[in-house]
This record gives structure tokens, C-alpha cells and sequence, in this order.
């Protein structure tokens, strides 16, 4: 008896875990072929190369994020994660993103250097260090003629006009631009006294991957996630992400939104402070807490149940089911079509007034050769009867006897017709033409 037996749910349930486990996060590349998007907006597809396929997975939430349009026979770099669909008992990846193929070598070397640090705990929030809440003096590390710089002035001389603000010049692009932004970073951290700054912000305005490529840099990174003093990024547009984002102190989606969150707003703040009261205070944190503790425990509890999973799961059976039902009606409506078809034709081949008319004639001549036939088989049957009654006559025992043969009969009146029927002393009798003799076996 074995020790343990799982069910298929169960295993099912394991296989799954230990895909998603070891695989997550991970980037495949491929061709898209049996691309499908039915009405609820999920794309599903296969990934395949010269060896082996793939069954993907776009639910509608991330399709709508793609740069992308898919179709079949596009090469392309999706980011994922492993799964098993339950219901078929079949692995799949979930797609993330979709990026088309010739972006890939840059975003690869990207990943690459992201797990790596992750690895090494620079992505951490532990290690972040807070950001000063009244900063008075910051470090930029940007370049002195772009837009960024011009942009975060403004802001600053609006919200935060007593902040000193530390500017040292670095190339934001190009081969030497990583090199001039560590060396900024360096120089502003070991100023001393008025020099130092409470906050340094590394920024530079939008562009492709290969534009913000300098702030990918693993030297930048190592300096970034080093620096004593707490820095914020603030690279590239809301949808830019760099490896100096994930080291960094804090990462902030553009130049602009850096300027606004490092120093409070004053006018603002003096509004703020003075429409508030300590008990406000302490009752408006109590009340915070409490609801955070409740929003943790649904968060528990709703995790522990896993709707996401099962709801896709659902989405992706209601999906085959309604593929499989439009393929069942469409083969049976082409079906009764063809069949209407053939009937039609037939019937047209038939020509019925043709066939009523031959076969009313031969109802006709049935019917006066019906009128013919008794008479007939009188004569007939009455020449056979005749016939039957004399050949019946001439094969009579008495005709037969009549013509000189006898016939021997036991004690009962059976026919003898073997010797050993009779044994000496039994009577029988013999018939002739004229009469009968008896006798004793002797």
C-alpha cells in the first residue's frame, strides 16, 4: 500500500506552485502563432520556436499596457510567469508584457544586472534610508543645460525657495555619462559643512532605453545604493524605469515630481498646520491604524484564498467552452445546410407528377388483370384437382393390391414390413385383390 496517494487536484496544485516558484519573472522569446482574442478581451497564443511551443496568456488588464499589437508570425520578448491552467492539467505562461524582439538585447542586459542586485539585497526597503523631511540644502546631479534643470529650478523657487540648491554637472547620456554621474554623486557626499547637501537628486528628462541607458550602469547603481547621504531618482517619464529607480532612497517618475516631493510646499504646510490640533492628531492616527491593521487582515485572508488564480482560471474555461460551443453550432448549421441542399436537389431530380402518372397506369392494368384472373384459376385449379385425385387413386393400397401385390398386417393392424417385426407364433394377415389369409409364424 503506498504512503501517500494524491488526488489530481492535488498534484495539480503542487506542480503548479513549484512552476510558478521557479519560474517567475522570467523573460521567453519566441514566435506568436493560433493567436486568439475572443470577446472577453484575453489574448491566447502559442510561443514556439524550431523545437518546442508554448501556451500563452494575456489577460485584457495587461493587453491594454502593451506598445505592441499581436499577431501570428511576430518574433517577440515576453516577461512572465509560469503557471498550470488546472482545468487541463497544462502549463502555460501568464505574459506580463510583450515587447517586440529587436528591444530585447538592451533589456536583457537590464534584467540581468537587476537580479543580480536584487540578489545582494539592493533593492531592499530596509537598507533605504529616509528622506530629510526639511531639507535646506540639495545636490543635483544632472546635466547644467537640459530641460530637467530648468524644470526643478522652478518648482523649487516656488515651493521651497530657502533650499540651497548644490548643482553639479554630469553628462546624462552616452559613453562618459556614467562615469560623471558617480563622480558627481562622490563629490557632493564628501563636501563638507555648508557644502553638504541633506538630499541629492539624480535626474535627467525622458528618451528610449538607449537615452537613459547611463543610469543603468551598475557603477551608478553601486554608488547610488553606497552614498552615505539619502538620494532620489527622478529619471525619464512616469513609465521609465532604471536600475538607479531601485537602489535609490526614493524614486520619483520624473525631474519635475522630484522637485515637488523633496521639500514640503510652504504655503501649504503653513495652511496645514493651522488647521490642526493635537487631539486631531492623535485620533486621525488612531483611526489610521486600526483601519491598516484591518486592510492587512483582508489582505491575509483574501491571498489565502487566491480569487485572482481562480477567477482566471474560470475566465480561461468560460473562454474554451465558448470557442468549443461556437465550433459545435458551426459544424452543425453547415451540416443541415448541406442537407437542406441535397434535399432540394433531390426532390427537383424526383419530378413526382412524373412518377404519379406512371404509377397511376400501372394501378389500371393491375386492376383489369385483376378482373381476369378468377376465372382463371378456376379452370386451373380445377384441372389440377382432378390431376391431384387420380394420381392419389392409383398410389391407394387397394389399386396397388388390384395389381397383383398383397399387403401383410400384424395382430394390431400395422403393416409388416421387416421380418424382424414378427415372431414365431404371432398371426398376421395377408391381403390379396380378393380377400384375406391368415397364417401363424412358423
Amino acid at each position: 500500500m503506498p504512503d501517500e496517494v494524491y488526488s489530481v487536484s492535488d498534484i495539480t496544485a503542487d506542480i503548479r506552485g513549484s512552476l510558478e516558484d521557479q519560474f517567475s519573472g522570467i523573460w521567453v522569446e519566441g514566435e506568436i502563432s493560433n493567436h486568439r482574442l475572443p470577446a472577453s478581451g484575453h489574448h491566447y497564443f502559442t510561443l514556439k520556436d524550431s523545437f518546442a511551443q508554448l501556451s500563452c496568456v494575456l489577460f485584457r488588464g495587461a493587453a491594454a499596457k502593451l506598445p505592441v499589437t499581436l499577431k501570428d508570425g511576430m518574433q517577440v520578448q515576453i516577461l512572465g510567469n509560469i503557471s498550470v491552467y488546472e482545468a487541463r492539467g497544462q502549463y502555460q505562461l501568464i505574459a506580463q508584457t510583450v515587447q517586440a524582439k529587436g528591444a530585447g538585447d538592451l533589456q536583457a542586459k537590464f534584467e540581468e544586472l537587476k537580479r543580480k542586485l536584487e540578489s545582494e539585497g539592493l533593492f531592499d526597503p530596509e537598507r533605504k534610508k529616509p528622506l530629510p523631511v526639511f531639507p535646506t540644502r540639495i545636490g543635483i546631479v544632472t546635466s547644467p543645460t537640459g530641460a530637467a534643470i530648468r524644470d526643478m529650478l522652478n518648482v523649487f523657487a516656488r515651493r521651497a525657495p530657502w533650499v540651497k540648491l548644490l548643482v553639479h554637472p554630469a553628462r546624462v547620456q552616452g559613453d562618459e555619462a556614467a562615469g560623471e554621474i558617480v563622480e558627481g554623486i562622490r563629490v557632493l557626499e564628501e563636501a563638507n559643512g555648508f557644502l553638504r547637501p541633506d538630499l541629492i537628486i539624480v535626474a535627467r528628462g525622458g528618451g528610449s532605453i538607449e537615452d537613459l541607458w547611463s543610469f543603468n550602469e551598475e557603477i551608478v547603481a553601486r554608488a547610488i545604493a553606497g552614498c552615505s547621504i539619502p538620494v532620489m531618482s527622478g529619471v525619464g517619464h512616469e513609465i521609465d524605469f532604471t536600475i538607479a529607480d531601485f537602489v535609490a532612497d526614493r524614486r520619483e517618475p520624473t525631474p519635475s515630481a522630484a522637485a515637488e516631493n523633496a521639500t514640503p510646499d510652504a504655503a501649504a504646510l503653513h495652511r496645514h498646520l493651522e488647521s490642526l490640533s493635537g487631539a486631531l492628531d492623535s485620533r486621525t492616527a488612531n483611526a489610521l491604524e486600526r483601519r491598516v491593521k484591518e486592510v492587512h487582515s483582508l489582505k491575509r485572508e483574501l491571498d489565502a484564498h487566491q480569487p485572482r488564480r481562480r477567477i482566471q482560471s474560470r475566465i480561461q474555461t468560460l473562454d474554451f467552452l465558448g470557442e468549443k460551443l461556437d465550433h459545435i453550432l458551426n459544424v452543425r448549421i453547415s451540416a443541415a445546410k448541406a442537407d437542406l441542399h441535397s434535399a432540394g436537389r433531390a426532390w427537383a431530380a424526383i419530378r413526382p407528377e412524373r412518377i404519379l402518372s406512371t404509377e397511376r397506369d400501372r394501378l389500371d392494368a393491375v386492376c383489369r388483370r385483376l378482373d381476369e384472373i378468377p376465372s382463371e384459376q378456376i379452370r386451373d385449379g380445377r384441372k389440377d384437382i382432378e390431376s391431384l385425385g387420380a394420381m392419389l387413386q392409383s398410389l391407394s393400397p387397394e389399386a396397388t393390391v388390384k395389381r397383383g401385390f398383397s399387403l401383410t398386417l400384424d395382430e394390431a393392424g400395422n403393416p409388416v414390413t421387416s421380418v424382424k417385426a414378427v415372431q414365431k407364433g404371432d398371426r398376421i394377415t395377408t391381403k390379396l385383390s380378393d380377400g384375406e389369409v391368415s397364417s401363424v409364424v412358423d
